[in-house]
């Protein structure tokens, strides 16, 4: 029956809060074209307004001018009304879209808490301050095995304080060595020991002892 009729037996969605915004916005540009398009005869009425002289004609003008001003009149309250009613579909659209996203947080919440019970639920508290316990007693052990291997076997254990200490005074009151020899201080200073003269002073000796000696 439903073929013959042509009816359809699956029910079309019913639409949307914003296909219901879309629709309202369509309208509302539909009607501002036409107020723009009363403004246009408007100002042709307030011309011809300002040429005519009063009479018959201006009369006729002067009420065409009247009912374009009621016209767009009704479509500015059109527009206002359609206006708010954006407004409000806009604010729901928004709050719905938030409430949206507040509850998927809290399934997350909800899931991440059972996760949570059901991990801490493996945790046994006992154990891990049993573990803490005995590692305690490992570091213990450790630092007494390295004093163990940290003893000195070298120092007698006939040695006396107090004649260690009468050494150490002893060695405070004996003088500082020297330094050394004080050439080894200055680089720059020739030693004594020298084999060969300097040149200058060999250019200045005669080569020949028996000329002094005649000269003398």
């Amino acid at each position: 029956m439903n073929r013959i009729f042509g009816t359809s037996a699956s029910k079309k969605p019913k639409p949307s809060l914003q296909d219901a915004i879309t629709s309202t916005d369509n309208r509302l540009a539909s009607i501002e074209v036409k107020v723009r398009k009363l403004d246009g005869e408007l100002s042709r009425y307030k011309s011809q307004l300002a040429t005519l002289r009063p009479g018959p004609g201006k009369a006729a003008v002067e009420q065409r001018a009247l009912r374009v001003l009621r016209q767009k009149k009704m479509y500015e309250s059109q527009i206002m009304q359609l206006q708010q009613q954006t407004f409000n579909m806009e604010s729901t659209a928004l709050a719905t879209e938030n409430l949206k996203n507040t509850m998927a947080t809290l399934d997350a919440m909800q899931v991440a808490n059972k996760e949570l019970k059901k991990q801490y639920g493996k945790v046994d508290i006992d154990k891990i301050d049993d573990m803490h316990m005995e590692m305690e007693d490992l570091l213990e052990q450790a630092n007494e095995i390295q004093e163990t291997l940290g003893r000195s076997y070298a120092v007698p254990d006939e040695l006396d304080e107090a004649d260690l200490q009468a050494e150490l005074d002893a060695l405070a009151l004996e003088p500082e060595e020297e330094e050394g020899p004080s050439y080894l201080s200055d680089l720059s200073k020739v030693p004594d020991f020298i084999d060969e003269p300097p040149t200058e002073m060999s250019q200045q000796t005669p080569q020949n002892p028996e000329a002094v000696r005649t000269t003398g």
